[in-house]
């Protein structure tokens, strides 16, 4: 068979096995993908109908690779139809199109609003509001964080109230929660958790809509498994339980948000849960020096709970691993950045270089030092989706199609300024509309107006040209045209909006191509603002944590920061309850060093300044894990840095 002759020897085992569950695990850089796409080949080729295959990640950026490697190779072998039939999807996504598919099963609207992270925090800083709370003593992250795990793991409102005892902070969780659910029910929302929580209600307790997407999906691939929470799990168990065909990929060394919700259990227990798997190893990397590799599984191999692999590959040995040693952070940067000016000066292309860390805070001096070199760096910002101007347009379409979302009414009842004061604006939805008189009732009338014109142009349009309508009729056009500066920029951001609109939801009928918008817009996630990003600006050096950096690949990894504390970072259980996993921070390290191809850098400083106090710092133990026989000390403008062991005595 063609399509098979690409693959090795386990890759080719886990695309023939087609029925029953099977569990791969797949060390970092194995071609796992490739994996996914040609067994999505050889079942369409065995007689499988394309829409009976299913495909789920957890970004949109995977889904997007996925779909378009599977349709590509579907072509190949001449399945150019099937290409377009086989599901790829994001869990958030695949839920949301299962929820608007099923309302009616639910009870809930067909339109209904999602809750992005941020409309969250404003209901939750509401909530504490409403009870006479202070958010600065009760971090609102810190709530949602609390209530998305206890959702995660499938705990309803009312068991996790009996579960509090006399635990203060989650009787306060148990409390804000109340308040937050009514904020959902009346703008008739669901947030991020809500999505995959419904879903899993729904198919749990309507055995017609389980019965039938098992028939529709009868074979099942879950990308990323170790990222799997219980919910996930259960959405995945449910819609297998008809036949069984649950093929799973992942790898316990990358397990890395136990803080998103995410447990090894689920890998663990697989083969437990479901006694007649097969379970496969990929230990073959296709991506990394083998002195990368020595390294990584060195590393890793001092974790206890995973199951047992050893990566190897047949690339060259590659070079060393370099050590590069501050004296403070700003030195740190100063070397991490004289040593990529050096590689640019060698011909290494500034997209081919990474900085990873493990925390946000260390970005700052690194970005200091690359404008200090006039080196071109990106860093996790802003997500394009985030920025006012994006938002209040998306929350313009989202009023019009849902009139009862009070938290976009909000955003947008004065936007641009109409004169609403704020006393009218909670009259309204305190008292109704009806209440009102003289010119707020008129002013409220008209904005009313505008959200209905949105609406009739939704029902017929393409989505590229509701927004063009949106922009001129909601006045936001007008405040920001010709003024140039910062409001220049906005129009800007919103001229391309419309832009992504037509390339890649007007191919789809109205008003289907606009709620994928709007989905795609609440789903965004880091990693596909990143992408955006590289599309544009292809050139410069990537500056983001260890944690955004899953799923990618540099030829030049520098990991900032190894020391005592930072990283591994010095975790403890917080008041919502949050369990520490002291495995993590390995496999955190493990994940780091398999980003890179070619060459790693690491790094550390003997003096940071922490809180506003400089402190010594102590280098991190997963250093002194390293063999001395994989490591060269750095030699930075023709001076030797510090050794690469070093021994503190107090």
């Amino acid at each position: 068979m063609e399509h098979l002759k690409t693959l090795n020897d386990a890759q080719k085992k886990a695309v023939l096995t087609t029925e029953g569950p099977v569990l791969v695990l797949a060390g970092a850089g194995a071609g796992k993908t490739r994996t996914i796409t040609h067994r999505i080949v050889h079942l369409v080729k065995g007689g499988v109908p394309a829409y009976n295959i299913l495909a789920i990640t957890f970004t949109n950026k995977a889904a997007r690779e996925m779909r378009e490697r599977a349709r590509t190779l579907l072509a190949t072998y001449g399945e150019e139809d099937a290409a377009k039939k086989v599901t790829v999807s994001t869990f958030h996504a695949l839920c949301v199109i299962l929820l608007r598919q099923y309302a009616d099963t639910l009870g809930i609207k067909r339109h209904f609003t999602i809750y992005d992270r941020n409309d969250s925090l404003r209901a939750i800083k509401k909530a504490l509001k409403t009870l006479g709370e202070d958010e600065k003593q009760f971090e609102p992250r810190t709530i949602l964080g609390a209530i998305s795990r206890a959702k995660g793991d499938a705990t309803p409102l009312t068991t996790y109230r009996e579960e509090t005892g006399n635990e203060y902070f989650k009787n306060i969780v148990a409390q804000v929660w109340e308040e937050y659910e009514k904020t959902l029910r009346k703008d008739s929302a669901l947030d991020f958790d809500d999505l995959l929580l419904y879903t899993w209600k729904m198919l749990s307790t309507k055995p017609e809509v389980r019965s039938a997407l098992s028939s529709r999906y009868r074979y099942i691939h879950i990308d990323e498994y170790q990222d799997t929470n219980k919910v996930q799990y259960e959405i995945v168990r449910l819609i297998g339980s008809g036949h069984g065909n649950i093929f799973c990929v992942g790898d316990l060394d990358q397990n890395i948000y136990s803080w998103r919700g995410s447990t090894t259990e689920n890998i663990l227990a697989f083969e437990t849960t479901f006694p007649d798997a097969t379970t496969i190893l990929l230990e073959e990397n296709y991506r990394s020096t083998q002195n990368i590799i020595a390294v990584s599984n060195t590393v890793i191999e001092k974790n206890v709970r995973r199951k047992k692999k050893r990566l190897f590959t047949n690339n060259p040995e590659g070079e060393k691993l370099s050590l590069i040693f501050g004296f403070d952070e700003h030195d740190e940067a100063q070397k991490i950045i004289t040593t990529i000016d050096e590689l640019l000066g060698s011909g290494i292309s500034a997209k081919d270089i990474a900085v990873l860390y493990r925390a946000n805070f260390q970005s700052r001096v690194l970005e200091e030092a690359c404008l200090t070199y006039n080196i071109p760096y990106k860093v996790l910002g802003t997500r394009f989706f985030d920025r006012k101007e994006v938002k209040d347009m998306l929350s313009y379409v989202r009023a019009a199609l849902n009139p009862e979302s009070e938290i976009d009414i909000t955003r947008t009842i004065n936007t641009p300024l109409r004169g609403i004061g704020k006393v009218t604006v909670t009259k309204l939805f305190t008292e109704g509309r009806e209440t009102l008189n003289g010119k707020a009732k008129d002013k409220v009338n008209d904005y009313f107006n505008i959200l209905r014109d949105i609406k009739k142009r939704a029902e017929v349009e393409k989505a590229s040209e509701v927004l063009k309508y949106t922009l001129e009729r909601s006045g936001i056009e007008k405040s920001l045209i010709g003024r140039g500066g910062e409001e220049e920029e906005r129009l800007q951001n919103i001229q391309e909006l419309v832009s992504l609109a037509v390339s890649r939801y007007d191919d789809l009928d109205a008003p289907d191509g606009l709620l994928r918008l709007l989905e795609d817009a609440a789903l965004a996630t880091d990693q596909d603002e990143l992408d955006n990003r590289t599309e544009k600006n292809t050139d410069g050096v990537t500056l983001m944590t260890i944690h955004a950096a899953k799923g990618l690949e540099y030829k030049h990894v520098f990991i900032a920061g190894l020391e005592d504390s930072l990283f591994p970072h010095e975790r403890a259980p917080s008041a919502a309850g949050e369990h520490v996993d002291e495995e993590e921070e390995r496999r955190l390290f493990y994940v780091a060093l398999t980003r890179a191809k070619e060459k790693i850098h690491l790094s550390y400083a003997q003096v940071r300044t922490v809180f506003g106090q400089r402190m010594t710092r102590m280098p991190s133990e997963f250093l002194l894990d390293i063999d001395e026989s994989f490591v060269e000390t750095s030699s930075i403008g023709g001076s030797s840095t510090q050794p690469s062991k070093v021994v503190y005595l107090d």
